[in-house]
């Protein structure tokens, strides 16, 4: 199956799958020449997403999931429309985080792109439950991740500078709105403090995809072994060594064709 995202974001969903569902084989790609995509057109990351899918199908990928949530508002309704096989999208949990709040006070960190997204909008307002839900975008914080520095007084310093005010508002949910964000899960909990629960989102998606897959009869036999590839629009040492750090296993990163 193909699992693709702006850049190294969604390793931490094909994490996930690849622990849940062992005997599938999984081509992860990532679009880090282009990341993030939070700050990118509509029509641009339109553009990438059909690109990145079209070079999985040729691959024989039999599902897709856009481990991605800038890429999922901006791009899945489109794919869908044009592509058979099943296609899973990554959309923050405001659902289950607004059923659990006890304040009705929940957060969703996202990035630019999510946070003035209509159907992100559109989402909130079918599924708050009855709860406020503040909408935090957080600039600059996927360029940490991307660039390994994730765990830097300068990346602590922005986490605090957006999670501190969220605090302040007395909410006790916290929803990690794109596929980066768990990398950083643990500074964002210290920040927020043990009250506030964090919700993320790929055992949701891992179980969304067995479910398709179990379907379709599509599953992989079970006598095999899956097998990961890693693919990018940006491949060099040091982009080898983050994604190594982020997969916790030494790996081959295999560059992805720029057409």
């Amino acid at each position: 199956m193909g699992v693709f995202d702006s850049g190294v974001g969604g390793l931490s969903i094909a994490k996930c799958i690849a622990e849940q569902l062992p005997h599938e084989n999984i081509i992860y790609v990532a679009d880090s020449l282009h990341a993030p995509y939070g700050e990118k057109s509509v029509d641009f990351i339109i553009k990438r997403v059909n690109t990145i899918a079209k070079h999985l199908m040729a691959k024989g990928v039999k599902a897709l999931v856009i481990a991605c949530n800038t890429a999922t508002v901006n791009a899945i309704e489109q794919l869908r429309a044009q592509v058979s096989i099943p296609i899973i999208g990554v959309e923050p949990a405001i659902k289950p985080a607004a059923k659990q709040s006890i304040s009705k006070k929940i957060a969703i960190l996202t990035t630019q792109a999510t946070s003035e997204n209509q159907r992100f909008k559109d989402l909130i307002d079918l599924h708050h439950n009855g709860a406020q839900v503040l909408i935090q975008p957080c600039p600059g914080l996927v360029e940490f991740i991307e660039q390994g520095k994730h765990h830097s007084p300068a990346c602590n310093a922005l986490l605090r500078q957006y999670i501190e005010p969220l605090v302040n508002q007395e909410i006790d949910t916290l929803v990690l709105g794109c596929t980066h964000y768990p990398f950083v899960q643990q500074q964002i909990s210290t920040i927020a403090g043990k009250h506030i629960s964090i919700i993320e989102t790929a055992a949701p998606v891992t179980l969304q995809l067995a479910k398709k897959l179990a379907e379709m009869n599509l599953t992989a036999c079970h006598t095999q072994q899956g097998k990961t590839q890693f693919f990018s629009s940006l491949v060099n040492k040091q982009q080898e060594k983050i994604f190594s750090q982020l997969w916790q296993a030494s790996l081959t990163l295999h560059t992805l064709d720029h057409n």
